[in-house]
């Protein structure tokens, strides 16, 4: 633990509390280690989240007062968070722990205190990803927009990464793209998967259908796993929502064989996983820990290979397919029917990324940054 005379004062910070998803449950953990504290953040909804995060005292920027900023109208204040983040002023204190996709990353700690980042990439939609966050209704306005604000967006985002002491990256897919991005290096700490939970149960059979567990937008191709199930008569479930439920309920059409299941809870997620014969993840994450929950519970997984996809999934695990394509996924789908996974080699390779190997690497760099800051 921490060599400290006194109880290190380590506050938090995070892009926006709207919803539960990964990135917030990184947080719930470090709330978890290190709370209840301070917790920065450009907006917040006002929905509970987990225990441990609302126990923490939530303080909002300046975008907080503005209309819809909270809710469905954040993503077009983007202009305006650098001069957001940008004002946050953080109390005093020995630590700021940020957790940033997008740009909290750049707030700016007290003068003269270590500031650990642990991202999760640099904002996709700026400098990765914009086409797959720009494709369908009205993806024409938003990459017009986001092409618009990219160049000054870029050039604020590498001169603020100098008000980092320390990046911690969720892969080496994204410590590769924090070099690119940052000129900066990262080190590795895997997210936090809730391996406790979902868990094997030898008493639940595996049925003749697959799965995709996701937010519904552009970027996760659960449009391409559609048109692969319709096109091949596969049985396919989708879980979650997000803003391309409707289209992509249209796309499955009123056949039996795909089911749009909308938002599930965390039992019904569980018996998910649990039954599908694989789940299909199509698309390039930073990590992806809805794979490794998958594989958790011993369901095998069909990745596309690339991103964190590369890191989470095994030859013994699962079956990748090359192609972000109709044709190369299902040639993968084929694989799979002729191969044997052992549901054990999956829950030991999701064991990989328990919450508590998250939770000694965390102490373990934060030691060593009071160390490094000490002996200055």
């Amino acid at each position: 633990m921490i060599d400290s005379n006194t109880t290190p004062r380590i506050v938090l910070a995070h892009d926006w509390l709207v919803g539960l998803r990964g990135g917030e449950f990184v947080l719930d953990r470090l709330a978890r280690l290190f709370g209840p504290t301070d917790l920065y953040t450009l907006v917040c909804n006002g929905i509970p989240l987990t225990d441990a995060i609302t126990a923490c005292d939530i303080k909002t920027s300046h975008l907080q007062m503005l209309p819809g900023a909270s809710g469905r109208m954040r993503r077009q204040y983007l202009p305006l968070m650098p001069w957001a983040v940008s004002r946050i002023k953080v109390e005093p204190c020995d630590l700021v722990i940020s957790t940033s996709s997008a740009v909290m990353k750049s707030i700016r700690p007290p003068q003269g205190t270590p500031h650990i980042c642990y991202c999760h990439s640099p904002a996709r939609y700026i400098w990765a990803q914009t086409d797959e966050y720009t494709t369908g209704s009205g993806g024409a306005w938003r990459k017009a927009g986001l092409n618009l604000v990219a160049p000054a967006f870029k050039k604020w985002d590498k001169s603020t990464a100098d008000r980092v002491t320390k990046f911690l990256a969720n892969s080496n897919h994204t410590a590769k793209r924090i070099n690119e991005c940052f000129d900066r290096e990262a080190e590795v700490v895997y997210p936090p998967v809730r391996t406790n939970w979902f868990t094997v149960d030898e008493n639940v059979k595996r049925e003749d259908w697959l799965l995709v567990v996701a937010a519904l937008e552009p970027y996760k191709r659960t449009d391409l796993v559609i048109q692969a199930a319709t096109k091949a008569g596969i049985k396919l479930k989708v879980a979650g929502s997000g803003s391309q439920f409707d289209a992509l309920k249209a796309q499955a059409g009123t056949g039996d064989n795909v089911q749009m299941l909308g938002h599930v809870d965390e039992l019904e997620l569980l018996d998910l996983y649990r039954k599908a014969k694989a789940l299909v993840f199509p698309q390039v994450e930073d990590f992806g820990i809805i794979a490794v929950e998958a594989q958790a519970t011993g369901c095998p997984v069909i990745a596309f290979a690339d991103g964190g996809a590369t890191e989470t999934v095994a030859n013994d695990t699962g079956v990748f397919f090359n192609e972000p394509n109709v044709e190369s996924l299902l040639g993968a789908i084929e694989v799979l029917g002729s191969v044997k996974i052992d549901p054990n080699a999956c829950r030991t390779n999701a064991e990989r990324f328990a919450e508590k190997v998250f939770d000694e690497a965390v102490l373990k760099h934060v030691e060593e940054i009071f160390r490094d800051f000490k002996g200055k």
